[in-house]
C-alpha cells in the first residue's frame, strides 16, 4: 500500500495567499473563523485523510461490492471509515449550521474534498452525494421536509442519491419514462415506478437508510424536460420523527463492474414493482429538471475536484519515486566511472514531472478560485457584486469540470509513465487513480456535452455579457501587472492568449450561421482554450504573489547575489517552495498556453472532414 502525500504549502497558498480566504470572516456567515482556525482545520483534514482514510483505498478497489440476497455490500472497513468521518465531523464541512453543517467557506470545502478523493476515491460518493442532497432539499423542499430529511443528510445518519439515467434517457433527461401517481387523501404523495441506473452509491450497508431523489413525470404532464417533476423516495419508510420502518419497495436490480472506483456501488434501482413505492414532491410540479440542475452543478464541480485530487496525489507519488529510483548516468557525465543517478535528474522525467505539477496545481487552483466566486455570490452584501459573481460560477462550471477530468486524467497517465513499468503494477498506487479518474469525464454530462454547454449556453449568457465580465475582470488583473519587473512576459503572453480565445469565440456567432454544425466541431478545443487561459492566468497570479514573498526573503536573508539566492533556494524550503512557483507557472505559460494559438487555429480552418466522411 503506497502512502497518501499531499502538499500542505501548496494548499495554504492556494487557500490563503492567493484566495485569502481569512477575509471571508467579513461576511457574517465564517465572522468565527480567523486564519488560524482555518489553518488548524486544514490540518486535521490532511492528518484524517492520511491516516484515516488512505489506508481503505487499495482495500476497498481490491474487495469491490457485491450483492446478497438484494443487498449491496461494500468494503467492510468502510463501516469504520464511516463512523469516523461522522464522529469528527467531515460529513458536510461547508455545509449549513442550522442543519448539521460546519459552516466552513466553500474554498476550504473543496480542499478538503479534494483530500477526500485523493485519499480515497471510492468513499467520496456517500458524503459527495448525501450533502448535494441535501443542499438541494434546503433550497427547495416543503419546510416539514426539509426540516427533516436535511439534518440526516447532513450529518451522514442517511445517505443520498441522484436518480436521473434510465436505459432509454442518459444525457437526453427529458425521455424519462418513470411515473409519479398522486395518492388520493395525501397531498405531496405519490406513488413511483420506473427504473433508474447508473446510480452511485445507490445501495449499501452502511446506513439503515437511503433517500433517493428521483425524477418523474406525473400523468397528464408535457412530454419533455418542462414536465418532469422531483421527488425525495426513500428506501425504506418512516414515521414523522424519522423513525425507519418498513421497505418501500425499491430494489437493486443490477450492480455495475466498472473500470475503477470499485469500492464505490454503481447500481440499477427499481422503483414500485410491487405497487407499494411511495415518494414526496419536492417543490412545485414540473420544476423538476431546475431544481436537479443545482445537485449537477454541484456534482460537476465535484467532478472538476476528482481530476484535481487524482493529479495531484498521482503527482506527489511520482515525484518521490523519481527522488528514489536510481538507474542510468546523467548524459553530462561521460566519465568511464558514471554512476547511476535518481531519475529525477534526466530532463525527460523532470520535463513530465514539471507538467504534472503545473497541471495540478493549476487545476487545484482553478477550483479553489471558483469556490472563492461561488461564496462571494452568496455572501458578497451588494446585490449586483452577487450577480456577477454568480454569473462567473456559470460561466466556470463546465471548464472546471471538462478541463480539470481531462488534464487530471493526463497527470495521473504521466504518473504511471514516470514509474515506468512499476507504474502498471497496482502496489505503486498510480494505475488506481488513473483508473479511479476517468470516470470523471464521463458522467455528470460527459465533457463533449460540457463543452457544448459552455458554448451553447454559457457564453450566450445575458447576450454574451458574462463572457464579456469574466473578459474585463481578466484585463484587469492584466493590466496593473503589465509592467511587473520580472514577470511582464507571462502576462504579455496571458494577454495574447485571451486575445485569442476573444477572436475565436466572436468568430462562432458568424460560423454558427453558415453550419451550425460546423460551429459544435469547435466547441472542445474551445473549452480546452479557455482552461489553459484561466489555468495560465491564475499560475501567474501565484507567480506574482511568490515573486514578492521571495524579494522579501532575499532581503531578509541578505542574499543579494545570485549565488547567495542559489543557495538560499536550494537550502531553504520556502525559498524553493517561492521559486518552484514562479518557475511553474514560467513553464506553463512557455509550454501549455501556445496550445490556445494552435486551437484557434483549428477552429478557424472550419474544416468539414468530420461531417463529410462516411464512416
Amino acid at each position: 500500500m503506497t502512502d497518501y502525500l499531499v502538499d500542505k504549502r501548496d494548499l495554504e497558498f492556494c487557500l490563503f495567499e492567493q484566495a485569502k480566504i481569512q477575509s471571508f470572516n467579513a461576511y457574517k456567515a465564517y465572522e468565527d473563523f480567523d486564519r488560524e482556525s482555518l489553518e488548524m482545520i486544514l490540518a486535521e483534514a490532511i492528518k484524517f485523510a492520511q491516516q484515516e482514510m488512505s489506508q481503505h483505498s487499495a482495500p476497498a478497489d481490491a474487495a469491490g461490492c457485491k450483492i446478497v440476497d438484494g443487498q449491496v455490500y461494500v468494503h467492510e472497513g468502510f463501516m469504520q471509515l464511516y463512523a469516523r468521518t461522522r464522529e469528527a465531523g467531515w460529513f458536510a464541512p461547508s455545509m449549513n449550521p442550522e442543519f448539521g453543517g460546519m459552516g466552513l467557506p466553500l474554498p476550504l470545502g473543496i480542499a478538503i474534498l479534494e483530500l477526500t478523493i485523493g485519499a480515497c476515491g471510492s468513499f467520496v460518493f456517500f458524503p459527495g452525494l448525501s450533502i448535494a442532497a441535501g443542499h438541494l432539499l434546503e433550497n427547495y423542499a416543503r419546510p416539514e421536509l426539509r426540516d427533516l430529511l436535511v439534518p440526516k443528510l447532513y450529518s451522514g445518519e442517511w445517505t443520498g442519491t441522484m436518480c436521473l439515467t434510465e436505459p432509454q434517457a442518459g444525457t437526453a433527461v427529458g425521455d424519462v419514462r418513470t411515473v409519479a401517481t398522486p395518492i388520493d387523501g395525501s397531498p405531496g404523495e405519490y406513488s413511483i415506478t420506473g427504473q433508474k441506473l447508473f446510480i452511485s452509491a445507490g445501495d449499501h450497508q452502511l446506513t439503515d437508510n437511503i433517500l433517493h431523489l428521483v425524477l418523474a413525470r406525473v400523468p397528464g404532464d408535457p412530454e419533455g424536460t418542462k414536465g418532469i417533476s422531483l421527488f425525495a423516495v426513500p428506501k425504506r419508510r418512516y414515521d414523522l420523527s424519522g423513525k425507519v420502518l418498513e421497505s418501500n419497495d425499491v430494489a437493486v436490480t443490477g450492480l455495475e463492474h466498472k473500470m475503477g472506483i470499485h469500492g464505490s456501488p454503481t447500481t440499477s434501482l427499481s422503483f414500485g414493482d410491487n405497487g407499494n413505492c411511495r415518494g414526496y414532491m419536492v417543490g412545485e410540479q414540473r420544476s423538476g429538471i431546475v431544481y436537479m440542475f443545482q445537485m449537477m452543478n454541484e456534482a460537476r464541480i465535484t467532478c472538476g475536484v476528482q481530476g484535481a485530487g487524482a493529479a495531484n496525489a498521482s503527482y506527489q507519488l511520482a515525484l518521490a519515486y523519481a527522488r528514489e529510483r536510481i538507474q542510468g548516468a546523467k548524459v553530462t557525465d561521460r566519465t568511464p566511472d558514471a554512476k547511476a543517478v535518481a531519475i529525477i535528474e534526466h530532463p525527460d522525467v523532470r520535463r513530465n514531472l514539471l507538467i504534472s505539477k503545473a497541471i495540478s496545481e493549476g487545476i487545484r487552483a482553478l477550483l479553489i478560485n471558483t469556490a472563492v466566486y461561488a461564496d462571494r455570490a452568496d455572501h458578497a452584501p451588494d446585490e449586483a457584486d452577487r450577480t456577477k459573481y454568480q454569473d462567473l460560477v456559470e460561466l466556470l462550471t463546465p471548464i472546471c469540470k471538462a478541463y480539470a477530468t481531462d488534464q487530471g486524467f493526463k497527470v495521473t497517465e504521466l504518473a504511471i509513465q514516470i514509474h515506468g513499468g512499476y507504474g502498471y503494477i497496482k502496489e505503486y498506487g498510480v494505475e488506481q487513480y488513473m483508473r479511479d479518474t476517468k470516470i470523471a469525464s464521463i458522467y455528470e454530462g460527459t465533457n463533449g456535452i460540457q463543452a457544448l454547454d459552455l458554448l451553447g449556453r454559457k457564453m450566450r449568457m445575458k447576450h454574451g455579457g458574462v463572457f464579456l465580465t469574466w473578459l474585463q475582470e481578466t484585463n484587469t488583473f492584466l493590466q496593473a501587472n503589465a509592467e511587473h519587473a520580472t514577470l511582464k512576459d507571462l502576462v504579455a503572453a496571458i494577454d495574447k492568449a485571451k486575445n485569442d480565445l476573444a477572436t475565436t469565440a466572436f468568430g462562432f456567432s458568424q460560423m454558427g450561421k453558415a453550419n451550425p454544425e460546423l460551429s459544435l466541431l469547435g466547441a472542445t478545443p474551445f473549452l480546452e482554450m479557455f482552461g489553459h487561459v484561466e489555468v495560465g492566468r491564475l499560475l501567474v497570479e501565484q507567480a506574482l504573489i511568490a515573486d514578492a514573498r521571495l524579494t522579501e526573503l532575499y532581503t531578509s536573508k541578505g542574499a543579494d547575489t545570485a549565488e547567495a539566492r542559489a543557495a538560499l533556494i536550494r537550502d531553504n524550503p520556502e525559498a524553493r517552495f517561492l521559486d518552484g512557483k514562479v518557475k511553474t507557472a514560467r513553464f506553463f505559460v512557455t509550454h501549455q498556453v501556445p496550445k490556445v494559438k494552435a486551437l484557434a487555429k483549428e477552429i478557424s480552418t472550419a474544416d468539414t472532414s468530420p461531417l463529410d466522411i462516411v464512416f
